[in-house]
């Protein structure tokens, strides 16, 4: 089953792309709204739309500014400033997406993709 995901201006082609490869559909912020939208509006499109939204944007991992039970699901890769680290996350992420491919899985949670688990709030 493919997924609808919003990646945000941050996301590196990388990212996106692998997203592709496994059969998923991905809308990147600038095919939908300026690139630099500020985060609620980034938000509310990625509602509208009905995606996940795939960011790095540590804003958007803040659960107190962005309640989980509020969205239709935010995928926050925690790449730190090591890019080097990019396909261990990727590797992680679609072998989660794998186990989970049903969208409503993802609405009202917070993903938090690290290299060696994915932490869910929500």
């Amino acid at each position: 089953m493919s997924l609808l995901f919003l990646g945000d201006q941050c996301v590196p082609a990388s990212i996106t792309d692998a997203l592709r490869d496994a059969g998923h559909r991905v809308l990147l912020l600038r095919e939908v709204l300026p690139i630099r939208a500020l985060d609620p509006i980034v938000l509310a499109k990625a509602r509208e739309l009905d995606a996940i939204l795939v960011s790095l944007n540590g804003d958007f991992s803040d659960i107190v500014a962005y309640p989980p039970a509020e969205h239709g699901g935010i995928i926050s890769i925690q790449l730190h400033n090591h890019p080097e680290i990019i396909p261990q996350l990727v590797a992680v992420l679609l072998e989660f997406l794998r186990g989970n491919p049903v969208r409503d899985f993802y609405r009202g949670k917070l993903l938090l993709v690290e290299v060696h688990r994915i932490r869910i709030r929500g």
